[in-house]
């Protein structure tokens, strides 16, 4: 029968081994211990000497406040300490140290080794410890003021552990991190780190900066990328400071210094959420450089967590974070524009590859794959295309005579038959129609006129004061489309190259290597309904020369609408609907004109439309369909949902495109969906995470899938 084993109390020399192992797993464990020492000393200057790794040989001088002599008999001792005196002093810790237990648990692995002189003594002092305790008398010598400890034959009693441990060459690569990290974030004290013997390998100034020692530790690479981040929440009592690399620098590895209450220590939440944002920008399986030192009040921070003090936890984790991942995203979106490409005709006939880095070397190394067209004007997809005779497919962007062309067809009042075809034409004969636009092109003038919020003719370039609107209800919408935009589809439109249109519909954009189809329609619908929300209050007018009376377009909207049905009800009951329609949006005519710029005067006709883009004016054909699902599909009742239903019918008409296959509408569309609708996009679009599922933008080609076929054949 087995009998249970006895239970005994440990030496407690056995007891202060096992907890040395815990604190001190490595050389870079004992140098951070004692780099943190010299830093609550006041050191100005730290030098940092290893031989083999830190294995053989550790020392570290500074010249901060020193020891008292007094107090080298029991400085290596556990649980001695002159910066903590009650548990409850951990709740304001301001030290790095606390526990006075480094130079114990160093010493019991170790032959250690302290000198060290205080401004207030004549002379400096030498103590040897070994296992907490002095092994001899304490020696006066010469010295300067600060301390000097020496460590050497660290586990020279733990055969394990030191077999465990890497190369001298990489627990020394260990060593550098550490002093990299802390000489970063305090830039006001000087660091050398050097290997015994040998040439001075890191070197940093006093008083220096966070991106010049940047700079010296990590390359310049690195430093002429960075960006800074700065963060101030009263709320959570949170301050956070730091720099991060742009979108054009990337690595395989990535680093992150995270400091916390000025510890260097390490944070899998903070890390993953960085990793996250940037992962939209950088290649696949690149990282950045990041630095964020984060300052919390210390009652909501714990550092007690593990025995090397690399972990802390502390309280609003999630809301940290998400802080972080917010100003980190905002910064690179802002940066985005500067983004380094490398340039390369994708057509026959085009320009020799520029360099935008102004490497050569670099480019001859980066591989065609990865090389995208920027210029979209370098060479079009419509020059392989035939067009009619006396026609052109060059851009003429948004002149006055476009202008004149797309507003001109909306002036007249369109026939019933013209409507319910959904194709409004101007007879090109109508010679008072063409002497009247030769009068408004040779003022300088078109329909299409900015004006101010009380109506008083401006020309084009006028520019009124903006209104920024106070409805909470506004406010809300606006918040909803924030939220649910999707980051990785406003990088691909932000830095979109527009190469086709399709048809009205359908249009082919680039982005990067990649080629995306696009549903024009929905996309434009979007855009004006956001552009609804954020310029509420501060539209112009497209001005008709002619008013079109309410009650004729409901009638014209209302049989449209109910022609394929089984009514035989026609012009009666039609009329009357027609009376009671205009009758609602007459009685809704002074909210209609403050905020969306609708002009509708007292007789019940229609005098103006919002002008939503400049350039652009919505397809007349559909204005009385429009006007009927005004008056029966917004929500008149709720203030919220009348602005989100209206915003929504308005984005519906205004997206519609000219039907018309005449070839001229039809290059007409095409111009306006280049020189117009995207250049908005690009500029100001926040496209909701829905496009993903609903086929609004879809990959079609990839060049590099392209180049691996091409070599598979």
């Amino acid at each position: 029968m087995n009998e249970p084993g006895i239970i005994r109390k440990l030496s407690e020399e056995v007891v202060n081994r096992i907890a040395a192992g815990e604190i001190v797993q490595r050389p870079a464990n004992a140098l951070k211990e004692l780099i943190e020492n010299s830093l609550d000393a006041k050191s100005t200057n730290i030098i940092i000497t290893v031989k083999s790794g830190g294995l053989k040989f550790l020392q570290i001088q500074d010249n901060g406040t020193g020891i008292r002599n007094e107090d080298l008999d029991i400085v290596c001792e556990r649980f001695t300490t002159s910066k903590l005196r009650k548990y409850e002093d951990l709740q304001e810790i301001s030290t790095y140290g606390f526990r006075g237990e480094a130079l114990a648990s160093i010493s019991h692995i170790a032959h250690l080794t302290i000198l060290t002189k205080t401004a207030q003594d004549k002379c400096a002092y030498k103590a040897s410890y070994e296992n907490g305790k002095l092994k001899g008398p304490i020696k006066a010598c010469a010295g300067n003021n600060g301390t000097q400890i020496t460590v050497e034959d660290l586990f020279y009693n733990v055969v394990a552990r030191k077999g465990a441990l890497r190369s001298p060459t990489e627990e020394y690569t260990r060593l550098m991190e550490v002093v990299g990290g802390y000489a970063i974030h305090n830039s006001q004290v000087g660091f050398t780190l050097k290997k015994f013997s040998e040439n001075t390998d890191l070197k940093t100034a006093m008083k220096s900066s966070v991106i010049e020692n940047v700079r010296i530790i990590y390359g310049n690479t690195i430093a002429r990328e960075l960006i800074e981040v700065e963060i101030l929440d009263a709320n959570l009592k949170l301050s956070i400071h730091g720099y991060i690399t742009n979108v054009n620098y990337s690595n395989k590895k990535g680093i992150l210094l995270l400091f916390i209450n000025h510890r260097l220590v390490d944070s899998q939440a903070i890390r993953k959420a960085v990793d996250s944002v940037y992962s939209t920008y950088l290649p696949k399986n690149s990282h950045a450089f990041v630095y964020l030192s984060i300052e919390l009040d210390p009652k909501n921070v714990d550092v007690n967590v593990h025995p090397t003090k690399h972990e802390v936890q502390f309280l609003y984790e999630e809301q940290i974070v998400e802080k972080i991942k917010t100003c980190i995203e905002t910064k690179l979106l802002g940066c985005s524009s500067t983004r380094v490409l490398y340039t390369q005709a994708r057509l026959p006939g085009a320009a020799q590859p520029r360099d935008v880095a102004d490497k050569p070397t670099d480019a001859a190394k980066t591989s065609a794959a990865h090389m995208v067209r920027v210029n979209p004007n370098v060479q079009k997809i419509d020059k392989f295309f035939e067009l009619e005779p006396n026609k052109t497919n060059q851009p003429t962007g948004d002149n006055a005579s476009d202008v004149v062309n797309d507003v001109d067809q909306q002036q007249k009042i369109p026939s019933e038959q013209d409507l319910n075809n959904s194709i409004v034409k101007e007879p090109a004969e109508d010679n008072k129609v063409q002497e009247k636009w030769k009068q408004y092109t040779e003022a300088g003038q078109a329909n299409i006129t900015y004006v101010d919020p009380k109506d008083s003719f401006k020309t084009r370039t006028f520019q009124y004061q903006r209104i920024e609107t106070k409805l909470t209800s506004v406010k809300q919408l606006r918040l909803e489309v924030e939220n649910n935009c999707n980051s990785n589809l406003r990088e691909i439109l932000a830095n979109l190259i527009f190469i086709a249109c399709i048809d009205c519909h359908k249009s082919l954009i680039q982005h990067s290597t990649k080629l995306y189809l696009c549903d024009t329609t929905r996309l434009t619908e979007e855009l004006f309904y956001e552009t609804l929300l954020y310029d509420f209050q501060n539209f112009g007018f497209i001005k008709l020369s002619n008013p079109l009376p309410l009650e004729e377009l409901f009638v014209l909207g209302l049989n449209g609408s109910t022609q394929n049905s089984e009514q035989d009800s026609e012009l009666g009951d039609t009329g009357e609907m027609a009376q009671h329609m205009t009758q609602l949006l007459l009685s809704k005519r002074a909210m209609l004109y403050e905020y969306f710029s609708l002009e509708v005067n007292g007789e019940g006709e229609l005098l103006a439309l919002p002008l939503l883009l400049d350039g652009h004016a919505p397809f007349v054909g559909a204005l009385p369909t429009y006007l009927v699902r005004l008056v029966t599909e917004v929500n008149w009742d709720s203030e919220k949902e009348c602005f989100e239903t209206f915003c929504r019918q308005t984005a519906k008409f205004y997206a519609q495109p000219n039907p018309d296959p005449n070839v001229e509408s039809v290059s007409s569309e095409h111009r306006r969906q280049e020189h117009v609708i995207f250049p908005a996009i690009r500029k100001y679009f926040l496209p909701p995470s829905s496009f993903i599922s609903n086929g609004a933008i879809l990959q079609i080609a990839s060049l590099n899938d392209l180049y691996k076929v091409f070599e598979r054949c």
